[in-house]
């Protein structure tokens, strides 16, 4: 995720693949797209996935040790499902099927997006704006309780990027 001016350069960095400044954050969620654990690496974003998922088998395995299974995307390695398979959790590869063409969502894969587009309506988390790494993770936490907060109460709250917020029509 891209960073602010504010963010120390020391732990900031070009992601290769997406040519873009910043850290990198990791999340394990659940089937129904809860949070279950948080990683921002305190790191440049140039550091390889298998780096995020090790730490987040690590966080998984110490406070939800109920978990069994992880489904990952292609980004991870060998290293992963060995480290995994360490710690008794099955990590699986969710693969695109080589016979779609264009854009096609994986399934399982896809609920993780779904949450990384939810905590993007919450503007803190829009850009890493915070100088600790624990700030950031602390973030992701809160807006996953709004989250939360709002599928229990069935209410719609208006986000920083609401049309009426900014004075246009809707």
């Amino acid at each position: 995720m891209r960073a602010s001016v504010s963010a120390p350069a020391a732990t900031t960095g070009l992601d290769a693949g997406k040519k873009s400044p910043g850290r990198k954050r990791g999340l394990a969620v659940d089937v129904t797209g809860l949070v279950i654990a948080v990683v921002v690496v305190v790191a440049a974003a140039s550091v390889h996935d298998n780096a995020i998922g090790i730490q987040l088998l690590d966080k998984v395995a110490i406070d939800n040790p109920a978990v069994t299974k992880a489904w990952v995307d292609a980004g991870f390695k060998n290293a992963l499902t060995q480290h995994g398979a360490a710690l008794g959790t099955e990590v699986e590869t969710v693969r695109r099927d080589p016979q779609t063409t264009g854009f096609a969502p994986l399934p399982k894969r896809w609920v993780v997006e779904q949450v990384y587009g939810a905590l993007m309506l919450h503007r803190r988390l829009a850009r890493d704006y915070e100088r600790l790494t624990a700030t950031a993770e602390s973030m992701v936490y809160w807006s996953m309780a709004d989250n939360m907060t709002r599928r229990l109460t069935g209410t719609v709250t208006t986000t920083w990027r609401s049309r009426s917020l900014l004075g246009l029509a809707a």
